[in-house]
C-alpha cells in the first residue's frame, strides 16, 4: 500500500452523466514548454467556460435518492441517452455499496461501473476489487476537477510563459467564480473531507482503500489528504487573484484554528501542510488587502467597520492549546502588519486626521502579543524549519516566503515596529551577557557542543526575529534585490552587540543575505569597512591570530596547558566563517579573487586539539570554498593543508607526507575517535572529508590512478565508513553528513579513475609477492580497493546495502517527514550511483581474481532482497537521479543474469515491480518540461531497458514488465494491456495520443521501435501483433495520417523534434512492413488490417478477398487500367516520400568553418582524429539511437587541457584578453560540435525514414500487390517518385541507393505485371486477351522513365555501388519494353486466336507491333541524345570499375546494341577503342581450376559478359557486325584464352570469399565461357556462305581451321559425348561444333583430326535411334525435356545438312547397306548408309504425325477452352502441368486461363519442332534422291550398280530392292502429311516426297 502516491492519476475517462469533459486542454496549453498555438488557446477557452458550472459547485454531486435505489434494486437501470441496462446482484450490490460509501447518487454509481467495465474490463474480478476500481475513478474525475482549477490558479499568479491576454482572460473568468463563492466553497470542502462521514474521508462501515491506475491498494484518507491540500493550494491563490471578503476572512481563521487542533495532535506532513495553507492563505489575503491601500483604493476589509473591531476580537482571544496559540499570533503578527498598513494608507488620504484610537489600540495589544509570545521563534520551530514545510509544492513555498518577506518588510518599514523592534534589542543586550554562558574546556572538548542557545537567548524575540529573516531570505535570495529597507535593518541590527548570541544571530543573518552576488558584494563591504565599529572581517583574522599565537606560546612552555577556547569566541568565529563561506561562495567570480588575498590564517588552528571541532568544521568549510576561486588557489590551499592540517596515519608509519610518524599523535583518527565519538557529533570530520573531496574533485592529473590519495581513502574506508553504523550521534542529520562525505569520496574514487587490466595485473603480482592476501598500503589503488570490498561483500559494500536495504518506502517516509530526510536520499542516490560505478568495471577485476571476488551481481544475488530493494527504487519520484540509477542497476542486471525474472517471481516483487515502472513512464510522459539529456531521461531509460532485454532469453525482463505471461511459453501469452497495468498499456496509451511531441518526443520514438522489435522477435510477435491488429486499437493504420505526412518540423527552430519525428515515422513505417509481410492472410484479422495498411498507402480500395479459400488469387486490376497514367490521386506512399526529400543537413562542415585562428580548428581536428581520444572514454561517444556523435563535455576538457586552462600558470598566455579570446574560441568549437552532432544525427534520421519507406514499398509491391487495383499505374507512379528522388540535386548518395532500389523492385514487379492474368471477377472465360500483354504502360509513360533514369545515372554526385543498381534498373527497362507480346505464347498461336478479336475490333496486333517499333525508336532517340556522357560512365566502368561494375557495364552496352537502329553505339564502340580493349581482355585471361577467389569467379562472370557482348553485335549487326569483329582479329584474341585449355566438364570449384571461408560454388566453364565462345566462332561462320567455293584459300575458313586445329582436345571431347545422356548445354555445344565443322571442315583435304569419323559416327547412332529420340510419349514433358528435344532435332538437321553438303559439294556416295566388318577399313567404311537413312525417314515420318497430331488436338482444346467443364480443364492440368504446380483452391477462370497458356507454349514448342523434322526429312530425301538420280544417269544398270554398290551384283541388286522397298511407304505417308495439322505449306515437300518415290518405283520395276 501506498499513501504517499503523488500524483495520484489515472487514465482520464468520461462519465458523460455526472461528470464534466476532461481537461487535457489545460494541462497541454498552460503546462506546455512552448507558448499556446491559436487553436489551443480557443480549445482552452471553450474548456474553461463548459467547466465554469463545475468549478463554482466544485466537488458537489447528487445525493443518494430512495427512488433511485429503488431503481437499482429493480435491477434494470435506464442511463441518461442510453438503453436500460440489466444488473446482476452483484452488481447491485457493488452499485449500493459505492453510493453508500461515497455518498453518491445510486444511477451515478451504476454509471460509474460502466465505465470502469469500459477502462479496465471488470469481467473475472472479485466484487471488492471491483468496488476499489470505481471508486479509483471516482476519485480521479475529482482529482481531475480540482487539478485543473488549481492549474488555471497558478497560470495567472506564476509566471509560465503565457501571452498577457491570455492570462488576462484566464484571470478574468477565475474571479468570476471567485466571487460566485469559490473561496468559501474551498473553506467549506477543507472541512469537510475531514470529517468521518461518507462525503469526508468515510465513515466506520465505509471501505477505507482504494485501487489506482496501477492496481495498487491505497489508502483512502490518505487521497482525500491530498485532495484537501490541493484545496488549500487553490485556497492560497485565490487570495491573490480576487480579495478577500470580511466573511472570507473568519472563516479562514476558523477553520486554521480547527487545523492548528488537527496539527498538534497529528504527525502527518499532509495534514501539516494544509495547516500551513489555511494560514498563509489568511496572511496573503490580509497583506494583500492592505498593501493594495492608496490614493485611488479602499481596502475591501477596512471598508467594512464592523469587521476591525470583531475581528480584533477574535484574534485577541487567547487559546488554551499552545499550538493554536502559536498559530494564532502568526494570524495576529499578520493582522498587526495589516493595521499598519491601513493606517498609512489612510494617513495619505486624510492628510491632518488623527488616527483612529481603535485602531491604535489594536496595534499596540497585538505588538504586544506578538513579541511577548515571540511568534518569530514559533515561525521557525513550527513551520519554516518543519519538513513538512520545506517538502511542500516549491511554487507554494516561494509564495509563502514572498509574502511573509513582504510582511516582514512592511513590519520593519512601520515606526512603531521599529520601536518595538529597538525595544527588544535593547531588552536582548541587557538580558545577555557576554560570558555569563560561556563554557570551559572541558565542557566543549567532551561535552554535548557545540554549546546550544541558553533558554535565555532562544526567548528573545530579537534573535529569533534576525533568524526568521536568515529562513525567510535563505530558500529566496531573489527577494533581497532592490530591499533598502531590509538593509537599513541590518545596519541596525549590527550595532553595538554587548553578547555573542545576538551578535551569531546577526551573522547567521549576513550569511543568508549573502546568498546571491548582490548579496555578497554588499555584505563583503558592510565587513570590510567601518560601518560596524566590532563586526568586520578585521574582527574574523584577528581573533584566529590571537588564538594560535596563544596556542602557540602554550606549545613552546613545557608543562604549559592549552588556553581555553571560550565559547562566545568559538561560537561567533563560526559565524563569521559561515558569512565568508557564503560571500565566497557566491560572490563575484572576477572580483571575489581580490577579496581575501591571504588565507593562511584559516588554517593555522586546525592542528590544535582544544579547537572545538565545530569550529573546525566551519574553518574547512570556509577553506572549500575557496577552491573554486582559481586554480593557484587549489594548490595554496593543498600545500596549507600539508601544512598545518591533522594527518591522516594509515598503517604504523605511513602518513599524508610520507614521513614515518608515532603511533600515539595527535591525528584525524585520534580526533574522530576520541574526541568527536565522545561528543557523538562530527563536524571536523565531516568537513574534513569534504575539503578533501572538493579538492580531488578539481585534479586533472589522474595517471597514478588515485595512488596519492590512498592515505585518505584508508581513513575514510576503515576509520569513517566502516564503524559508521556503530557510532552514535546526537542529531541525525550529522550521521548522514558523515555518510554522504564518505560515498561522496568513494564515489569520485570510482569515476575518476579507470580501472584497466594492467592495474589489476599489477596489484594481484604485488599481492602475491608480499605472500599475503592483500598488498601493502602503499601499493593500493583506492578504485581497486574498493572494488575488492564491493566484489568480496565487505564492508563498505554491506554498510551501502545497510543503507538501501530499508527500502523506498521507508526513504519517502523519511523524506517527507524528517528534516535529515533530503541527507538521507543524497546517501541513497550515491550509493546507487556507487553501485552501478562497481559494475561497470566489475568484470575486468574479477577476470583475474576469482574466486576469491565475483562479480556484484553474484555477491547481489546471495540475496534476493538486495536486488529486490535495488529495484524497486524506481518508485522514488521526489528525485529523478534515484530512478534514473534504479533504471540503470535493472538494466545491467538484466544483461548479466538470466535468471533475473525467475529470481523476481520468486521474491514476490513481480507485481509492484511492473506497476512501479509503469508508473515512472506514466508519470514521465505526463511531464511538461523537455530533458535535454536524454541519459537523464527515466522515460528514456526504460524505453532502452525493455528494447534491449527482449532478444534476451525468455523470461526476461521485457516480457515481464510488458506483461507477458511468463509462467508458460512467452508466445502463447494474449496480452490484455486494459486489464493489467504495466509499461505495455502505458506506451499503448501514450502512443494513441501522441501528447506533448515537444517533451515526449523521444519517448513516441522508442515506443514504436519497441513494438517494432517486439513483433520482430519470433517469441513476441504474435502476441503483440494479434493485439496491435485488434480493433480496439487498429494500431497499425492509426498513425499514418496523424504522424506519417504530417509537415516535419522546421530545422531552425526545433531541430530534435524533428530528428525525433523522422525516426517515428522510420519506425512505424518498419512495423506497418513487418505485419505486410509476416502476417497470415488466412487470419481476417490480419487480412483485414493489410487492407486497410493497403488503402492508406495507396489511396484506394483494396481488392476483394476471395470467399474460396484461394489465398494467392485475388480480384485484379480493371481491364483499363492503364488507359491513361496519372489516373489515380496521389497517394500517401509517395506523399511519405515527399516528406523525407529535403535537402541533407551538411555533415562534412569542418570547425575551421567556425573559428577564424586555425591553430584552435586543427587542434580540434587533431583530438577528433586522434585514436587515442577518440576510443571508448575518449571524445565520442553512441547515442541511444546508435549515431556516433561527438561528446562535448569531452571534447570541452580535451581542448581546456591542450590549452592549458587548466593550470594557467603552465600557459604560454601573457594576458587576460588572450585567455578570454581562448575562451571565446573553445565556445565556438563547442557550437560547432553541437551543430556537427545534430546535422548528423538528422541526416540518420533522414536515411532511416527513407529505408523503412523502401521497405514497405517493396514488401507491398513484392507480396501484397494483388490487394490492389491500377497495379501498374501505382508501380509506375512509385517508379517515377523513385527516379526523380534519386536524379535531385537534394538527394545523398546514401538516399540515392535507396530510392534505385525501391525503384528496381517496381521495374521487375512491371515486368512480372505485364504478362499476369487479368480476368474479370464475374466470368469464367478466358479470351487471347488475357494471354498477351495488356498491362503495358504508355509509350510516353516509357519515355519518362528512361529519360528519369539516364538524368538520375548522370547525376553529379555518384558511386559505383549506385551505377550498379542504376544499370539493373535500365536492364529491367529495355527487357520491359522488349516483349509487348508474352514470350512464352508464340506469334502464330496468337493470330490463330486473335481472329474473332479482331474481327470485333478488340485486338489488333498490328498496331501492338506499331505501337513497339515506335517504342524502341523513341529509346533510341532518347540515348543517343546522351549518348556521349552515358557511355563515358559505362565505358569507364566497363573498363575501370570492379569485376562487379563491368559486368553490369558490359550488360548495359549489350541492351544498348540491341536498341541500336543505325549501328551508332557499335561505331562509338570502336571509335573509343573499347572492343579492342575488350579483345584484349578476353586474350588475356587465364585462371587454375580447383579453388579459385572470389575475384577470379567474378572475373569469369565478366569474360562472360565480354563474349555476351561480341555475340551481340553479331547477331545484332549480322553479318556486318561479324565482319568488324573478324577484321579486329577476334579470332585470334578467343584462340589465346587461356580458359579453353582447362577441362571442358564443369566442375564444382571452392571460392575462397572476402571473410576467410570457402563456399562450394558451381563454376561452369561449359556455360560461361565454352559455349559462349563456340557461339562467337559459329558466328564468324556465317561469312564463309559469302564465299566462293573454291575459294580453299578463304581467310575466314582458314583461321576458323587454324583455331579448331589449335583447340582439338576441345572440339573431340565435344565429339564424343555420349548423345543419350546429354543434357540441354551439352547439345548445344554439339550442335554449334557440328555446325563450325560443317561449315569450314569441308575445305580441309586431310581428315588427320578424325572429325570427320566423328561426324559420321555421330550420324550413324542418331539415324538409326527410335522415334522416341524426337518426340516422348510420356504424357508430361518438364520445360527441359521439351529444349533437350528440339536441340537434339537441331543436331540431327546440322547433321543432315552437313551430309547433303558433302553429298552435293563433295560428291559423296553412300553404301546401301553395311558390308563385312573391316576393323582395318577406312574413315569412308564409317559413313551412314541409303538403309538407315531409310530406317532415318520412317521414324522422322512418325514424329512428324505425331507431333502434328499433338498440335491439332490442342489447338481444338484452346479454342474450345471456354466449353470444358472443370474436369476436363483439370484432365488438361494434369496431362500437361507438373503436379503441384497448381493448387487445387484456384478458381475455374484462373485454371482455364493456366492450362491455355500452358497448351499455347506446348502448340508453339511442336510448332518450332515440326520445321525442324520438314527440314531433316527434306535434307535426307534430297540425299537419297541425290543418289537415285546419279545411279539412273548410267546408261547400264550393271553400271550403276556398281556405281552404287561395291560388293556382288546380285546382292546389291537385292540390297537396292530392299531399300526402295522400305522407302515406298514411308513417302506415301509423308505424301499423306496434312498442311492444316502442320501448320507449313508442304507443296515443295510434297513433290520431293512424290519424286522419289516414282525412282524408287522405276527401280523396283527394273
Amino acid at each position: 500500500m501506498d499513501c504517499y502516491l503523488e500524483p495520484f492519476s489515472f487514465p482520464s475517462t468520461i462519465f458523460n452523466t455526472i461528470f464534466e469533459p476532461q481537461f487535457s486542454s489545460f494541462w497541454t496549453t498552460i503546462l506546455g514548454p512552448t507558448p499556446p498555438t491559436p487553436s489551443q488557446r480557443i480549445e482552452l477557452i471553450h474548456a474553461i467556460r463548459h467547466s465554469l458550472p463545475a468549478f463554482k459547485s466544485l466537488l458537489s454531486y447528487p445525493p443518494p435518492k430512495q427512488s433511485d435505489r429503488a431503481q437499482v434494486q429493480s435491477k434494470e437501470v435506464r442511463l441518461p441517452d442510453a438503453q436500460p441496462i440489466s444488473l446482476d446482484d452483484q452488481d447491485v450490490q457493488i452499485a449500493l455499496k459505492l453510493s453508500d460509501d461515497l455518498h453518491l447518487n445510486e444511477i451515478d454509481c451504476v454509471q460509474l461501473l460502466v465505465s470502469a467495465n469500459q477502462e479496465w474490463g471488470l469481467l473475472g474480478r472479485e466484487p471488492l476489487e471491483i468496488l476499489r476500481l470505481a471508486a479509483g475513478l471516482w476519485y480521479t474525475e475529482r482529482r481531475d476537477l480540482i487539478t485543473a482549477l488549481y492549474t488555471l490558479l497558478r497560470a495567472v499568479i506564476l509566471d509560465q510563459g503565457l501571452e498577457a491576454d491570455l492570462v488576462a482572460d484566464i484571470q478574468k473568468y477565475l474571479e468570476d467564480i471567485i466571487n460566485a463563492g469559490l473561496r468559501h466553497r474551498l473553506i467549506s470542502l477543507i472541512k469537510e473531507l475531514n470529517r468521518e462521514e461518507p462525503a469526508g474521508f468515510g465513515g466506520p462501515n465505509s471501505e477505507h482503500y482504494i485501487l489506482d491506475s496501477r492496481g495498487s491498494l491505497v489508502e483512502r484518507q490518505a487521497v482525500i489528504c491530498r485532495e484537501r491540500l490541493i484545496l488549500g493550494h487553490c485556497l492560497v491563490l485565490s487570495a491573490l487573484i480576487g480579495r478577500a471578503s470580511s466573511k472570507d476572512i473568519k472563516d479562514m481563521f476558523f477553520a486554521l484554528k480547527d487545523g492548528a487542533v488537527e496539527y498538534s495532535g497529528s504527525t502527518d506532513s499532509l495534514k501539516h501542510q494544509v495547516t500551513y495553507s489555511l494560514l498563509f492563505s489568511l496572511v496573503i489575503a490580509l497583506i494583500s488587502d492592505a498593501l493594495s491601500t492608496g490614493p485611488d483604493k479602499v481596502p475591501v476589509l477596512s471598508s467594512d467597520v464592523s469587521f476591525g473591531r470583531e475581528f480584533q476580537e477574535i484574534v485577541m482571544t487567547s487559546a488554551n492549546d499552545p499550538t493554536v496559540e502559536g498559530f494564532v499570533d502568526c494570524v495576529r503578527f499578520a493582522w498587526v502588519v495589516h493595521l499598519m498598513l491601513i493606517q498609512d494608507g489612510t494617513e495619505l488620504k486624510e492628510t491632518g486626521a488623527s488616527a483612529s484610537s481603535n485602531e491604535m489600540k489594536y496595534i499596540y495589544s497585538c505588538l504586544e502579543a506578538v513579541f511577548a509570545n515571540n511568534v518569530f521563534q514559533f515561525y521557525l520551530d513550527k513551520i519554516l524549519r518543519t519538513a513538512a514545510y520545506q517538502n511542500d509544492d516549491e511554487d507554494m513555498i516561494y509564495m509563502y516566503n514572498a509574502y511573509l518577506h513582504k510582511q516582514i518588510t512592511c513590519f520593519l518599514s512601520h515606526p512603531l515596529a521599529r520601536d518595538k523592534v529597538k525595544e527588544a534589542k535593547e531588552k536582548a543586550m541587557t538580558m545577555l551577557n557576554q560570558y555569563r554562558t560561556a563554557s570551559s574546556h572541558s565542557q566543549m572538548m567532551d561535552g554535548s557542543g557545540p554549546p546550544q542557545q541558553s533558554t535565555e537567548s532562544a526567548r528573545q524575540p530579537f534573535v529569533s526575529l534576525l533568524e526568521f529573516v536568515s529562513e525567510i531570505y535563505q530558500k529566496e535570495p531573489e527577494l533581497l534585490s532592490g530591499n533598502d529597507v531590509l538593509w537599513t535593518f541590518v545596519k541596525f541590527a549590527g550595532e553595538d552587540h554587548t553578547n555573542f548570541q545576538t551578535l551569531v544571530a546577526f551573522l547567521k543573518m549576513l550569511s543568508t543575505l549573502a546568498c546571491n552576488p548582490e548579496g555578497a558584494a554588499k555584505v563583503f563591504e558592510l565587513l570590510n569597512g567601518k560601518t560596524f565599529r566590532s563586526i568586520g572581517w578585521s574582527t574574523l583574522f584577528d581573533c584566529l591570530s590571537i588564538y594560535e599565537e596563544k596556542f602557540k606560546q602554550s606549545l613552546q612552555s613545557p608543562g604549559a596547558m592549552f588556553p581555553e577556547f571560550q565559547e562566545g569566541d568559538a561560537k561567533a568565529l563560526v559565524a563569521y566563517l559561515n558569512v565568508l563561506q557564503k560571500v565566497v561562495e557566491n560572490g563575484s567570480p572576477i572580483e571575489r579573487k581580490k577579496w581575501f588575498p591571504d588565507i593562511e590564517p584559516l588554517f593555522k588552528l586546525l592542528s590544535y586539539e582544544n579547537v572545538p571541532p565545530y569550529l573546525k568544521g566551519a574553518l574547512r568549510n570556509a577553506i572549500a570554498t575557496f577552491v573554486h576561486v582559481s586554480p593557484l588557489m587549489k594548490d595554496t590551499i593543498w600545500s596549507y593543508l600539508e601544512q598545518y592540517d591533522l594527518p591522516v596515519v594509515i598503517g604504523p608509519n605511513i602518513g599524508n607526507s610520507g614521513q614515518p610518524m608515532d603511533t600515539q599523535v595527535y591525528d584525524m583518527q585520534f580526533e574522530l575517535n576520541e574526541i568527536e565519538a565522545r561528543r557523538e557529533q562530527y563536524p571536523s570530520t565531516i568537513s574534513f572529508i569534504n575539503l578533501l573531496n572538493v579538492l580531488i574533485a578539481e585534479e586533472r592529473d589522474v595517471s597514478d590512478k588515485g595512488h596519492r590519495f590512498i592515505g585518505i581513502f584508508r581513513f575514510v574506508y576503515d576509520h569513517v565508513f566502516s564503524p559508521f553504523p556503530q557510532r552514535a550521534y546526537v542529531d541525525p542529520c550529522d550521521k548522514w553528513q558523515l555518510v554522504v562525505a564518505c560515498l561522496r569520496h568513494f564515489q569520485m574514487m570510482l569515476s575518476m579513475y579507470d580501472v584497466r587490466e594492467e592495474d589489476v595485473d599489477i596489484v594481484v603480482n604485488q599481492s602475491q609477492l608480499s605472500g599475503k592476501g592483500q598488498s601493502s598500503p602503499h601499493m593500493q589503488l583506492p578504485a581497486i580497493e574498493l572494488m575488492k570490498d564491493f566484489m568480496s561483500g565487505r564492508t563498505a559494500f554491506r554498510n551501502i546495502m545497510s543503507i538501501l536495504l530499508p527500502g523506498v518506502n521507508f526513504l519517502i517516509s523519511e523524506r517527507t517527514s524528517q528534516i535529515y530526510g533530503q541527507l538521507l536520499e543524497k546517501a541513497v542516490l550515491l550509493s546507487l550511483e556507487i553501485i552501478i560505478l562497481v559494475m561497470e568495471k566489475d568484470l575486468i577485476v574479477s577476470d583475474f581474481l576469482r574466486p576469491l571476488y565475483q562479480p556484484l551481481e553474484v555477491i547481489l544475488s546471495q540475496d534476493h532482497n538486495q536486488i529486490v530493494a535495488l529495484l524497486e527504487y524506481v518508485r522514488y519520484d521526489f528525485l529523478p537521479q534515484v530512478q534514473q540509477c534504479s533504471i540503470k542497476i535493472l538494466s545491467i542486471l538484466s544483461s548479466r543474469m538470466v535468471g533475473l525474472s525467475q529470481l523476481l517471481l520468486k521474491s514476490n516483487a513481480t507485481g509492484g515491480l511492473i506497476e512501479d515502472y509503469a508508473a515512472c513512464l506514466e508519470l514521465r510522459s505526463e511531464e511538461s518540461q523537455v530533458i535535454e539529456e536524454s541519459s537523464e531521461d527515466p522515460g528514456v531509460l526504460i524505453m532502452q531497458l525493455l528494447i534491449d532485454n527482449i532478444s534476451r532469453p525468455a523470461p526476461n525482463v521485457t516480457h515481464l514488465l510488458l506483461s507477458f505471461d511468463v509462467d508458460s511459453p512467452v508466445e502463447r501469452t494474449v496480452l490484455q494491456p486494459k486489464f493489467h497495468y504495466s509499461c505495455l498499456k502505458v506506451i499503448l496509451d501514450m502512443l494513441d495520443k501522441l501528447s506533448k511531441p515537444e517533451v515526449n518526443a523521444l519517448l513516441h520514438e522508442f515506443g514504436f521501435q519497441l513494438l517494432y522489435e517486439l513483433c520482430m522477435d519470433p517469441l513476441t510477435s504474435s502476441p503483440t501483433m494479434d493485439l496491435l491488429a485488434a480493433k480496439k486499437y487498429q494500431f497499425f493504420v492509426k498513425h499514418l495520417s496523424s504522424i506519417g505526412v504530417a509537415p516535419l518540423p522546421k530545422r531552425n527552430s526545433s531541430q530534435a523534434l524533428r530528428i525525433c519525428s523522422l525516426h517515428q515515422r522510420a519506425w512505424l513505417l518498419k512495423l506497418l512492413a513487418v505485419e505486410l509481410h509476416t502476417a497470415e492472410v488466412t487470419s481476417t484479422l490480419h487480412r483485414e488490417t493489410c487492407q486497410s495498411i493497403l488503402a492508406q498507402l495507396f489511396g484506394q480500395s483494396t481488392a476483394e478477398y476471395r470467399t474460396d479459400q484461394d489465398v494467392s488469387f485475388y480480384v485484379p486490376q480493371n481491364n483499363n487500367e492503364v488507359a491513361t497514367i496519372g489516373s489515380i490521386g496521389k497517394m500517401k506512399v509517395l506523399e511519405l516520400l515527399e516528406v523525407v526529400q529535403f535537402k541533407c543537413p551538411d555533415t562534412t562542415l569542418k570547425s575551421s568553418q567556425f573559428v577564424s585562428n586555425l591553430i584552435y580548428s586543427s587542434l580540434a581536428e587533431d583530438i577528433l582524429a586522434n585514436p587515442a581520444t577518440s576510443g571508448k572514454g575518449g571524445v565520442y561517444y553512441m547515442s541511444e539511437r546508435g549515431d556516433r556523435l561527438i561528446d562535448l563535455a569531452a571534447f570541452r576538457d580535451k581542448l581546456c587541457q591542450k590549452c592549458n586552462l587548466f593550470n594557467p600558470q603552465m600557459s604560454s598566455f601573457t594576458s587576460e584578453a588572450e585567455l578570454n579570446e581562448v575562451r571565446d574560441v573553445i565556445q565556438q568549437l563547442l557550437r560547432w560540435g553541437w551543430k556537427y552532432n545534430k546535422n548528423l544525427e538528422e541526416q540518420a534520421a533522414q536515411l532511416h525514414m527513407l529505408t523503412s519507406w523502401s521497405q514497405i514499398v517493396e514488401v507491398s509491391v513484392s507480396q501484397k500487390i494483388s490487394f490492389l487495383d491500377t497495379r501498374s499505374e501505382i508501380l509506375f507512379q512509385l517508379l517515377d517518385a523513385s527516379l526523380n528522388a534519386s536524379g535531385s540535386p537534394d538527394c545523398s548518395l546514401k538516399m540515392a541507393l535507396i530510392s534505385t532500389q525501391v525503384g528496381l523492385t517496381c521495374m521487375a514487379k512491371l515486368r512480372d505485371e505485364r504478362f499476369s492474368f487479368r480476368g474479370c471477377f464475374n466470368s469464367e472465360t478466358v479470351t487471347c486477351l488475357d494471354i498477351i500483354s495488356t498491362n503495358q504502360l504508355s509509350n510516353g509513360a516509357c519515355h519518362s522513365i528512361i529519360f528519369k533514369l539516364i538524368m538520375s545515372i548522370l547525376r553529379l554526385e555518384s558511386s559505383e555501388a549506385l551505377r550498379r543498381r542504376q544499370y539493373a534498373l535500365m536492364l529491367n527497362y529495355f527487357h520491359y519494353c522488349r516483349h509487348t507480346l508474352d514470350p512464352g505464347v508464340p506469334p502464330t498461336i496468337l493470330q490463330f486466336l486473335s481472329v474473332d478479336e479482331q474481327d470485333n475490333g478488340d485486338l489488333d496486333l498490328e498496331k501492338i507491333d506499331r505501337d513497339q517499333a515506335e517504342l524502341a525508336h523513341m529509346n533510341f532517340a532518347i540515348l543517343k541524345k546522351e549518348a556521349q556522357q552515358i557511355l563515358n560512365l559505362v565505358i569507364k566502368d566497363a573498363t575501370q570499375g570492379s569485376e562487379s561494375a563491368k559486368n553490369m557495364s558490359l550488360y548495359v552496352l549489350d541492351a544498348l546494341i540491341c536498341i541500336d537502329h543505325e549501328k551508332f553505339f557499335l561505331s562509338q564502340l570502336q571509335s573509343r577503342g573499347f572492343l579492342r580493349a575488350c579483345f584484349q581482355s578476353i586474350s588475356t585471361f587465364s585462371y587454375v581450376g580447383g579453388r579459385i577467389s572470389l575475384n577470379s569467379m567474378q572475373r569469369v562472370c565478366t569474360l562472360e559478359a565480354e563474349l555476351a557482348l561480341l555475340l551481340r553485335i553479331s547477331h545484332k549487326y549480322g553479318k556486318s557486325g561479324v565482319q568488324v569483329l573478324f577484321s579486329m582479329g577476334l579470332l585470334e584474341h578467343i584462340a589465346s584464352c587461356k580458359v579453353l585449355n582447362l577441362q571442358t566438364k564443369g566442375t564444382s570449384r571452392r571460392i575462397d570469399t572476402k571473410i576467410g571461408r570457402y563456399l562450394s560454388v558451381d563454376v561452369d566453364e561449359q556455360r560461361m565461357v565454352i559455349a559462349p565462345i563456340l557461339r562467337l566462332v559459329f558466328s564468324l561462320t556465317s561469312l564463309v556462305d559469302a564465299s566462293e567455293f573454291f575459294e580453299v584459300k578463304n581467310k575466314i575458313v582458314r583461321e576458323v581451321v587454324e583455331f579448331i586445329k589449335g583447340h582439338q582436345l576441345l572440339f573431340d571431347q565435344i565429339l564424343r559425348v555420349d548423345i543419350s545422356d546429354a543434357n540441354e548445354l551439352t547439345l548445344e555445344q554439339i550442335n554449334l561444333v557440328v555446325g563450325i565443322l560443317s561449315k569450314v571442315w569441308p575445305y580441309e583435304e586431310s581428315d588427320e583430326y578424325g572429325f570427320i569419323q566423328g561426324l559420321f559416327g555421330m550420324m550413324r547412332a542418331l539415324f538409326s535411334r527410335d522415334p522416341d529420340v524426337f518426340i516422348s510419349m510420356q504424357s508430361v514433358q518438364s520445360e527441359i525435356q521439351r529444349k533437350v528435344e528440339v536441340n537434339t532435332s537441331r543436331l540431327c538437321f546440322n547433321l543432315s545438312s552437313y551430309l547433303y553438303f558433302l553429298v552435293t559439294k563433295k560428291s559423296l556416295r553412300l553404301q546401301v547397306s553395311d558390308g563385312p566388318t573391316d576393323y582395318h577399313a577406312s574413315a569412308g567404311q564409317q559413313q551412314p548408309t541409303l538403309t538407315s537413312l531409310s530406317r532415318f525417314l520412317r521414324s522422322l515420318a512418325t514424329a512428324l504425325e505425331r507431333a502434328a497430331e499433338e498440335k491439332y488436338i490442342l489447338l481444338n482444346k484452346i479454342k474450345d477452352i471456354n466449353e470444358l467443364s472443370r474436369q476436363e480443364v483439370d484432365e488438361i492440368i494434369n496431362v500437361y502441368i507438373p503436379r503441384g504446380y497448381v493448387s487445387s483452391s484456384e478458381n475455374t477462370q484462373k485454371r482455364r486461363y493456366i492450362a491455355m497458356v500452358e497448351m499455347c507454349q506446348i502448340v508453339g514448342h511442336r510448332n518450332r519442332f515440326i520445321t525442324l523434322l520438314l527440314l531433316i526429312t527434306q535434307n535426307v530425301m534430297n540425299i537419297i534422291l541425290t543418289h537415285f538420280q546419279d545411279s539412273s544417269y548410267a546408261c547400264e544398270y550393271d553400271h550403276s550398280l556398281k556405281t552404287i554398290g561395291y560388293g556382288a551384283v546380285d546382292d546389291g541388286k537385292e540390297d537396292l530392292n530392299l531399300l526402295c522397298g522400305e522407302l515406298t511407304p514411308v513417302l506415301e505417308r509423308l505424301e499423306l502429311l496434312s498442311e492444316d495439322k502442320m501448320g507449313h505449306s508442304l507443296k515443295v515437300f510434297s513433290r520431293l516426297a512424290h519424286s522419289l518415290k516414282e525412282i524408287s518405283f522405276q527401280i523396283l520395276a527394273t
